[in-house]
């Protein structure tokens, strides 16, 4: 008798999702907070699982920012803090205030564009269970080692978002 061939799930096999991990956060039973980097943009989103697929209950891109007179680069760390702001003001009005990382398949190192963002998200309100000594430092976030003109762009920026509540 011949053995059959187990062709794994396409993602697991693209090297796309990591089941094991996605079951662990699952079973958790929060709401997801989903941060993922394009080329030149940063996404965030709360996601509910739904058995027969996955619910976005809200979304906050960079290019959002733009409004809010940031007219910076969309996807370094200050950019990241203040969309993770913003996420976290219109998570508030929405009454979402637990969720749980998912930085899917993203290496974990201290002071990334993801920390900076989740760093925005807990600034505003968020529950999210986290360590203080993953944030960048603060003068990277408000990005004083860019220049000092985005410094000011991004205090700015970040009283505009105040503003809206």
């Amino acid at each position: 008798m011949k053995a059959k061939k187990y062709v794994e799930y396409r993602r697991k096999r693209e090297g796309m999702t990591d089941y094991r991990l996605r079951l662990k956060l699952l079973k958790s039973e929060k709401l997801r907070l989903v941060i993922r980097k394009s080329l030149k943009n940063i996404l965030v989103q709360a996601i509910e699982y739904n058995a027969n697929g996955d619910k976005v209950l809200l979304t906050v891109n960079s290019r959002e920012l733009k409004e809010f007179g940031w007219n910076g680069y969309k996807r370094n760390v200050p950019a990241g803090y203040l969309v993770g702001y913003l996420f976290g003001m219109k998570a508030k009005k929405m009454k979402i205030d637990n969720l749980i990382l998912d930085q899917g398949l993203y290496v974990s190192r201290k002071g990334t564009v993801i920390y900076s963002t989740l760093k925005g998200v807990i600034d505003a309100g968020i529950n999210v269970p986290h360590n203080e000594e993953i944030f960048p430092d603060e003068e990277r976030l408000k990005g004083k080692h860019i220049s000092d003109e985005i410094e000011k762009m991004f205090e700015s920026t970040k009283n505009n978002i105040q503003k809206v509540k």
